[in-house]
Order: C-alpha cells, then sequence, then structure tokens
C-alpha cells in the first residue's frame, strides 16, 4: 500500500480558502480505492517509446511502403505459422534424431555402405565387393597379370589372393571364335573342329571324374581313331603311368586319396583360334590355363595347383583324305604345371601345402609365374621341375 502523505498543504488547494476539503475529510477506505485505481491508470497509460523504439517503428513503415515485409507482418499469422512448422521440423528431428545418429555412427564405421561409396573407402578386395569378371581373352596378353590381394585362400573363397578369382569359371571360360568356311571345308565342318577341341579340353580337365582320376572316354572319343601311336601311349598310361607314360601330358587328375575339390569350380582363362592347315584342312590352335583349389580331407588349408595347356589339333577334309569323318587329330600338346610334386610318376598331380613338408625332388629349374600367359610354352625348355613365383 502506498503510504498516506502526511497532513498540510496539497498541491492545487488554497489552505485557509475552503477550496477542498480537508485531509481529515478523506477515510482510510476511500483512500485505499484511490490509491489502486491511480496504480491501474499508470499501469494502463501509453508510454513514451524510446529513441531506439522510434527508430525501429520507423524503419518498419518504411520498408512496409516499399513493399518489403511479408504480408500480416503486423497482425502475425506468417510467423505464427512459421513458428509453427520450426516447432514441427523439431519434432520430426526429435523423432528421427535418433536412427540418424546410429545411422551417421555406423556410416562412420563403415562409409562403403552409402549406395555408390562417394567417399571412395569401399574394400577394393574381392571380399569386400564382388570381383568384376575379365573379359575373354581374344589374343596373347602383353605381360602377366598384376599382383592380387594378399588374402589367404579358403574354402568359401579358395581363389583369394589369385588373378584367377576374376577368370572365368569351368566349361564358360572356353568360348569358341566363330567358324568361317576354311579352304574346302565348309562352315559346319569347321564348326565341328572347335567343337570336337572343346570337347578334349573338357574332358580331360574339368569333367570330374576324369579330375577324380577315372579314364576321360569322352575326350578319348573324338581323336582321331587312326592316331594308334597317340592312343596307345595315353591308354597305357592312364593304365599304367611312368615317367615315359605320363597321363599329366594331356590330362589333369588328382589322387581322390589324398585331395579333392574346394567347392565345386575350377577357373579357366585362354583363348582358340583357327585357320587353315595344310593339305586342305583347318588347324585349331588352343591355349588355356586352369587352377584347381584343393583340400585334404580333415583340413581347411587350400592350395592351388595351376596348368596351363596347349593343344594343336586338324581336322582334315574326309572327301580327299581317308580320316574320320568328325574326328580330329592331335598334332602337338603340350603343358606347364606349376605347384605339383618333381619327379612324381603316379598319374596324379601332387599340390604342395604350405603346413605339409614339400614331397618328390627339390625344384631344379629357374623361377616363373604360372599365370603369365603373355610367352608361349617353350617347346625345347630343358626338363625338370621349376619354381612357382605364386599360386
Amino acid at each position: 500500500m502506498a503510504d498516506r502523505p502526511s497532513e498540510g498543504p496539497r498541491p492545487g488547494s488554497d489552505e485557509g480558502e475552503g477550496a477542498g476539503p480537508s485531509s481529515s475529510s478523506i477515510s482510510d477506505d476511500e483512500w485505499q480505492k484511490f490509491v489502486q485505481d491511480a496504480e491501474r491508470e499508470a499501469a494502463s497509460a501509453p508510454k513514451e517509446p524510446s529513441a531506439r523504439a522510434r527508430m525501429v517503428t520507423e524503419r518498419l513503415r518504411q520498408q512496409e511502403a516499399r513493399g518489403e515485409l511479408p504480408p500480416g507482418w503486423r497482425t502475425g499469422p506468417a510467423w505464427q505459422e512459421m513458428n509453427g512448422q520450426a516447432a514441427r521440423r523439431r519434432r520430426r528431428w526429435a523423432i528421427v534424431g535418433v536412427p540418424l545418429a546410429v545411422a551417421v555412427a555406423v556410416v562412420a564405421i563403415r562409409p562403403s555402405l552409402i549406395p555408390g561409396d562417394p567417399f571412395g573407402t569401399a574394400d577394393s578386395s574381392p571380399q569386400g565387393v564382388a570381383a568384376s569378371p575379365l573379359p575373354a581373352e581374344t589374343a596373347a596378353p602383353t605381360a602377366a597379370p598384376g599382383a592380387a590381394d594378399s588374402a589367404v585362400p579358403t574354402v568359401a573363397r579358395p581363389f583369394a589372393g589369385s588373378p584367377a578369382e576374376r577368370w572365368a569359371d569351368g566349361e564358360a571360360g572356353i568360348s569358341l571364335p566363330k567358324a568361317t568356311p576354311v579352304g574346302t571345308l565348309s562352315k559346319g565342318q569347321v564348326e565341328q573342329a572347335l567343337q570336337q577341341t572343346r570337347k578334349l579340353l573338357v574332358d580331360a580337365n574339368l569333367d570330374p571324374a576324369t579330375l577324380r582320376g577315372e579314364r576321360p572316354e569322352t575326350a578319348l572319343g573324338v581323336i582321331e581313331p587312326r592316331q594308334t601311336e597317340l592312343l596307345n601311349l595315353l591308354t597305357t598310361a592312364l593304365r599304367k603311368p611312368d615317367k615315359d607314360h605320363d597321363p599329366l601330358w594331356m590330362f589333369s587328375r588328382f589322387d581322390p586319396d589324398e585331395v579333392r575339390l574346394a567347392g565345386d569350380v575350377v577357373k579357366t582363362r585362354g583363348r582358340m583360334t583357327f585357320k587353315a592347315g595344310e593339305d586342305a584342312s583347318v588347324a585349331v590352335h588352343a591355349d588355356y590355363t586352369f587352377v584347381y583349389p584343393l583340400v585334404r580331407e580333415g583340413s581347411t588349408e587350400v592350395a592351388r595347383t595351376i596348368v596351363r595347356r596347349v593343344v594343336d589339333i586338324e581336322l582334315s577334309d574326309p572327301a580327299r583324305y581317308q580320316v574320320t569323318p568328325g574326328k580330329i587329330a592331335v598334332l602337338r600338346y603340350d603343358q606347364e604345371i606349376g605347384n605339383s610334386a618333381c619327379d612324381v610318376y603316379d598319374g596324379y598331380l601332387h599340390p604342395q601345402f604350405d603346413s605339409s613338408a614339400p614331397t618328390g625332388a627339390p625344384p631344379s629349374g629357374p623361377t616363373t609365374d604360372p599365370y603369365d600367359r603373355s610367352k608361349d610354352i617353350e617347346a625345347d625348355r630343358a626338363e625338370g621341375c621349376g619354381i612357382v613365383s605364386r599360386t
């Protein structure tokens, strides 16, 4: 409550003239009411704006006159709606904020999860992303394939750390060139020569029965029966192998009591070409490398054996020569074998495992890269077992 003024002359009064009531004529209740009314009037009375307020008001008035302020800025709906949107945005962030924070944390740990890998951090090895297959080989490469990743092969990924991981699987790697007529031979006869050559390669190097050591009947069946010397040599080699009769010269075989394939895929890479041969024939040249991943019984350690085979085939015109129609003559068969025991002539390839002591004679030849297909197999190379730089 306001202090009651002391008695005495009040402003606007003429003491002694009776112009107004004396202080003694105002009761306490009337004075209290007067004070309350005065306080209410003071609170509701307009206040003189400050100089800064006047400047802001004038600036807003001028901006409004120039059309620089949004509609309804005085009455409020525009900014109230903006505040409403801001509140909704905040609620939306509050809902998605936690999942987004988790996503940011996950991406920070594994940025390769972002589609397209914009940061370029995806695992470049085939373990991180599927290895893109190489296009078919149409000509001799100019150099050996580059180094692959350093991953250790496993049963789940038996070609890890090998250039062969990008090679074709099995028969898919033996594609045929488009047949055309050659000399007196029709397109169909040339196609037949190519198909028979493919059958020979598939049965000799990829058929599961052949790989287990069984007799490769299909491969033997496409060879010209008049090649009796060759057929007798191969038959003896399959029945009773020795140094002078080795089935590995033509066929890939593994002892089923020793090893088995790690999975069911053999990687294949190579090419097949043809041209006109001598004496009314078509000459087919095939050059392929096969990579075999192997494991021993009861073990998960993987070893790879690499076999490169080169064969030259001829199909002569049966209208001009005494040949068996549809059969092919084998003019050359050669091979290079990487990672197999030296000087063992039991008719099987014997891969060397890192965890085991080497078997057979120690290597005595030069070091070579079994994946290098840029050079032809040297026909006059010295006999002996060389060292491979990688498997």
